[in-house]
């Protein structure tokens, strides 16, 4: 008896939920919960609650072949390489007005990428180790005067390395559409004086940089992970024997004793390594190389290879007597179009001169 009681109970209650099921009416919107209105007036726990999305963006190949993307990619290419084509011809618009250099003048720095390292030596014989940036596709994109920036300096926007514009937002290809440029891969500021301002869309060479001079150099290091305090800081490590167990390479003492009763901030732990913006400051520049616009840059810089860095002049008090001339406020390939092919130091041995003169 009890047992065709709890079925017939069972049943009635599945009963009602279905005719309550069938007798509900859903509510469908973009980003809203589904919601049964009846069901939820006569029972507030038989509520369903689900988040649907709706997918409004699509990447561009996702409805094309294989041939029409290949198209596209080619006529987005020669679309590109015909602005920068106009933007280097100096009769296609009035350029801004230029000023003279003074003395405390800031100039706009460059976008270049890391090629790798290479040998060098000097005329004494000494021997130098080199790391070789090319400015690829290097332009000027916008300009922030100092009301629209901070109040303090103007500010220049350049890009460097074109990239794809398909799977960029409008939002991001409208400053590059107002500058008649192709996207870059990376958009960085440089704080410019008021007689250093370029207009947006003029291309920036390697001959902005002369030999001789020293530069500033901002990367990201290389990732090292989560690394101790020997391999992070250069600790020594505790002994291997009498009597240390299993620490062997830990740091030992943290902190002070019972007086402060703190650790002090800035103590060298183990913590993530790498992986962080780093500026080598003061670097002479050796040789550049107009053609290819490459800097031969003394010592080695932060980043891997082919990675994207921000060269600009030195800011350091004893470099900065070395801007005597530079080009101001950038290199115009019109004004010095029988520029050398290698413009090299002083000191550089140039390894197609002979070594040895006999008398």
């Amino acid at each position: 008896m009890n047992s065709c009681i709890y079925i017939y109970i069972y049943k009635s209650v599945r009963l009602r939920i279905i005719m309550a099921a069938w007798s509900c009416r859903f509510l469908l919107q973009r980003g809203s919960p589904v919601i049964f209105n009846r069901a939820a007036a006569e029972r507030p726990a038989m509520l369903l609650g689900c988040i649907r999305t709706v997918k409004t963006t699509t990447y561009f190949e996702e409805h094309l072949t294989e041939d029409n993307q290949q198209y596209m990619r080619k006529i987005m290419a020669e679309e590109y390489r015909q602005q920068t084509a106009e933007k280097l011809s100096p009769l296609k618009d009035e350029p801004w007005d230029r000023h003279a250099w003074t003395d405390g003048s800031q100039r706009v720095g460059l976008i270049a990428v890391k090629l790798g390292m290479a040998p060098i030596w000097t005329k004494t014989g000494e021997r130098h180790v080199a790391t070789m940036l090319q400015v690829q596709d290097c332009h000027v994109v916008k300009c922030l005067s100092k009301e629209e920036y901070d109040g303090r300096t103007a500010v220049l926007l350049v890009g460097g390395k074109n990239s794809s514009p398909f799977y960029r937002s409008e939002e991001s290809m409208k400053m590059f559409r107002d500058a008649g440029v192709p996207p870059k891969q990376k958009v960085s500021t440089f704080p410019v004086s008021d007689n250093a301002i370029i207009k947006p869309g003029t291309p920036l060479y390697a001959a902005h940089f002369r030999p001789g001079q020293y530069v500033d150099i901002t990367g990201k290091s290389i990732g090292k992970g989560f690394q101790g305090v020997m391999k992070r800081w250069g600790f020594k490590g505790q002994l291997a024997t009498h009597g240390q167990t299993k620490t062997h390479r830990k740091p030992g003492a943290s902190g002070p004793g019972g007086d402060p009763g703190r650790v002090f901030k800035g103590k060298k732990m183990p913590g993530q390594m790498g992986n962080r913006f780093v500026t080598a400051y003061g670097l002479k520049i050796w040789r550049v190389n107009t053609k290819y616009n490459v800097l031969y840059v003394n010592g080695s810089v932060p980043g891997h290879r082919n990675c994207l860095l921000k060269v600009k002049d030195s800011v350091l008090p004893t470099r900065k007597s070395t801007l005597l001339n530079p080009p101001f406020p950038t290199y115009f390939t019109e004004e010095e179009a029988d520029l050398e092919e290698d413009l090299y130091d002083e000191d550089l041995f140039i390894h197609t001169e002979p070594s040895l003169a006999l008398p």
